[in-house]
């Protein structure tokens, strides 16, 4: 297995800054995505990683090993292609062996090879097919069995599941957490779906214009944001201004739409202006007559609309100063109109950055 450092790495492409001074540290056996928006760097620097793009400054190691010096085959790196990249003149087994063919391994071993990364993207007796014979499910294993066919040290991917169906995308991402899994290998996973990101790592960097905003665990990305843009990139958020009307010791008081939220908000000083985030599957829309549990945070709103969505309800809302708000929950609402929200402060993060 191999750690993977990226110190410092920048690129630009004319006046455009893609990647911006990057560091990352990528832990043994680690799968690490980076998550973002179209444009924001994640492919450039994962092709620097993988020795397809050069370096403006900065470096990268494998290991001990520094390789942003080294030429793309002399890295050790299995590349995985958003357009798969098989080769349609050849069979699926000489496309598996293209990579263990160039480095001159002998043909019994190559065979051997080829048989067993077949078997692990459940591919057995493919060998003799073409390309065109094959689904888009079954060109994604193709091009995985031959990206770790010649057992790198690091498995790259770049929006491999893009091309495919819903379904079929939920199938195969978790094959290919269970191949990682499988081969301990250590991997860089390039996708702009949150679920995908969510579901498959182990930590997640979430990058814009060409920075990182926040690393941490997919958990953490999610219930505990660093940015607003992080909270609204990564699933649904409400965003709501707010004013610190105390701060700076043991207990704080915030002012939302005209009511006054306390608790213990480190760092915040009186005055600041701040940003609740909240998720909207937190917020509970209470029945008339009914508490909230001791502690939580109720406010006034308007119920405007309802939205079906099968598994869920999304309801819309506004609050008492003009603010809009979404909920969520299992069962649909027989509420309408004027109505009370509740939500535990515990599960409410504080965002000093204005939105």
């Amino acid at each position: 297995m191999t750690t993977i450092t990226i110190d410092s790495v920048a690129r630009s492409f004319g006046s455009v800054r893609a990647v911006d001074r990057v560091s990352l540290e990528i832990r043994d056996g680690e799968f690490f995505t980076l998550l973002g928006p179209s444009g924001c760097g994640k492919t450039t620097l994962l092709r620097m990683v993988a020795g397809f793009c050069a370096l403006d400054s900065g470096r990268i190691l494998f290991g001990t090993t520094r390789v942003d010096t080294l030429p793309a085959y002399k890295r050790n790196a299995g590349m995985v292609f958003q357009n798969y990249a098989v080769f349609p003149n050849l069979s699926v087994g000489n496309n598996v062996a293209y990579g263990l063919k160039a480095r001159k391994i002998a043909k019994p071993e190559i065979a051997r090879r080829v048989e067993r990364a077949l078997a692990l993207v459940q591919l057995e007796g493919y060998a003799s097919r073409w390309p065109h014979q094959l689904s888009g499910g079954q060109l994604q294993r193709v091009a995985i069995a031959r990206a770790i066919v010649i057992e790198p040290h690091v498995l790259l991917l770049d929006e491999p599941l893009s091309n495919l169906d819903a379904k079929l995308r939920v199938d195969m991402r978790a094959e290919i957490r269970h191949l990682q899994r499988q081969l301990g290998i250590t991997v860089i996973y390039v996708t702009h779906d949150q679920d995908e990101a969510l579901s498959m790592s182990d930590r997640i960097a979430v990058m814009r214009a060409g920075n990182v905003e926040q690393v941490d665990e997919p958990r953490a990305i999610y219930e505990r944001p660093a940015t607003p843009f992080v909270a609204q990139f990564v699933g649904t958020i409400n965003l709501l201004p707010a004013t610190a009307t105390i701060g700076g010791g043991a207990k704080s008081e915030i002012s939302l739409g005209g009511t006054t939220i306390s608790g213990q908000f480190p760092g915040v000083q009186t005055g600041d202006r701040v940003t609740l985030s909240v998720r909207p599957e937190t917020i509970r829309l209470l029945v008339p007559g009914e508490d909230p549990p001791r502690g939580w945070i109720v406010l006034s709103a308007t119920l405007e609309d309802t939205e079906y969505l099968g598994p869920v309800t999304r309801f819309k809302l506004r609050l008492t100063d003009g603010t809009r708000m979404q909920a969520m929950a299992i069962t649909a609402s027989a509420l309408s109109g004027h109505i009370r929200i509740a939500f535990d402060p515990a599960r409410v993060t504080i965002l000093r950055q204005a939105p």
